[in-house]
């Protein structure tokens, strides 16, 4: 048992071990994919067998705690994105199979890890976006769960660390509002459902979104349309097109008929309205396909991050001199560690020091702070 060797050979030699058995599960990129569950695992094997061998005494616990935060920053920003992957997850609906004490547990054991994180600012761009897609393509597998994260995020971090989180349930709540009360004025508004008759099969009503209803109210002028002539006519942004022409084409529900048949969209395919449509149900909804993240949209919520970073650096600097209004280069860094809720140390991937001393020279350039003429690493505040 892993936890039970490493945890019985005295303090200084348990640290060590703890850290260098982390280190392998987090330092790895080829075992990304299971670094969350892995790291889970471990802490289970640990608290056992601090439970059963030391009683919780109080020492083991620290040192556990100081370990995992060692080894779980040595790779910085990484571990707090597969976090956000991994509640991402578990928060689908295609995990519908896990009973709300199961997701509550869950939930509980990843905010243990989140609080060894050091850039937490990474968790929260990577799970604001994982949140956007559940909700409105509707994939949460559980609401009440949703809503127990955003509550625990709250209490470990402060409400402005969930104030955007918490205004899309707002939004989506409002939206829910919003067409409640345009269905009851406009019981044969467009925005929400779709009826038309099917040859054979008479009337049906679909629901759907907006970007399928412009794509299915296309095929009320003509038969068919290659991808490129549905993308001209809709204006809709390529990869949301693919998505949408997946669901209508690909789905459960076939309204439409792609050729060459596939699961993937491509420039040159060509849709078809399906005559032969059938169901058994009046109202079919056609969900949306979701979109699985992109190298591209990993790399832009990175690049967001970066830019919030030298928001909150400004920020920061800004403070700091307007307070003490006369300071060296080194004291100023050195508040600055202090004041940063994210790591600027090495081996801090997404800030540097080196960075630091770029935003100093920036604000320096937009007559923020000046130079000492006489001392190159003095600043002066400029009121």
């Amino acid at each position: 048992m892993a936890g039970e060797k490493l945890l019985c050979q005295g303090p200084a030699a348990d640290l060590v071990s703890l850290q260098t058995f982390g280190t392998t599960i987090v330092i790895n990129p080829e075992k990304d994919k299971d670094m969350v569950q892995d790291l889970l695992d471990f802490k289970d094997r640990v608290d056992h067998v601090i439970d059963v061998c030391f009683q919780r005494n109080e020492r083991f616990i620290n040192l556990m705690k100081e370990s995992f935060e060692t080894f779980i920053n040595k790779r910085p920003n990484k571990p707090a994105e597969l976090i956000a992957k991994h509640v991402d997850s578990k928060l689908r609906a295609g995990n519908k199979e896990a009973t709300d004490e199961e997701l509550e547990r869950m939930l509980d054991k990843v905010m243990i890890l989140f609080r060894f994180i050091h850039g937490k600012d990474v968790f929260e761009a990577f799970y604001k976006k994982d949140l956007a897609k559940r909700l409105l393509v509707g994939k949460s597998a559980s609401v009440d769960a949703e809503k127990s994260m955003l509550s625990k995020l709250k209490h470990e971090c402060g409400a402005a660390f969930t104030s955007k989180l918490e205004g899309m349930f707002k939004d989506m709540e409002l939206s829910k509002d919003i067409m409640v009360h345009f269905k009851q004025a406009s019981v044969h508004g467009l925005a929400d459902t779709l009826a038309w008759l099917l040859l054979f099969q008479g009337k049906k009503e679909f629901q759907v979104s907006l970007f399928q209803t412009l794509v299915l109210l296309m095929f009320n002028e003509g038969d068919g349309f290659s991808f490129e002539d549905i993308k001209m006519a809709t204006g809709i942004e390529d990869s949301e097109l693919r998505r949408t022409l997946q669901s209508l084409a690909c789905g459960k529900a076939r309204v439409l008929l792609k050729s060459p048949k596939g699961k993937e969209v491509e420039d040159g395919d060509k849709f078809l309205f399906n005559a032969e449509f059938k169901h058994k149900l009046f109202r079919i909804k056609i969900n949306q396909i979701q979109m699985k993240e992109t190298v591209e949209e990993q790399v832009s919520t990175t690049e967001r991050v970066f830019q919030d970073r030298q928001y909150q650096i400004d920020a920061a600097i800004v403070r700091i001199m307007k307070m003490r209004k006369t300071l060296g280069h080194n004291l100023l860094v050195s508040e600055l560690y202090n004041q940063l809720k994210f790591p600027v140390k090495a081996p801090a991937v997404l800030f540097q020091p080196g960075d630091l001393k770029k935003r100093i020279e920036s604000l320096i350039d937009r007559d923020y702070m000046e130079r000492d003429k006489d001392s190159p690493n003095q600043y002066h505040y400029v009121a």
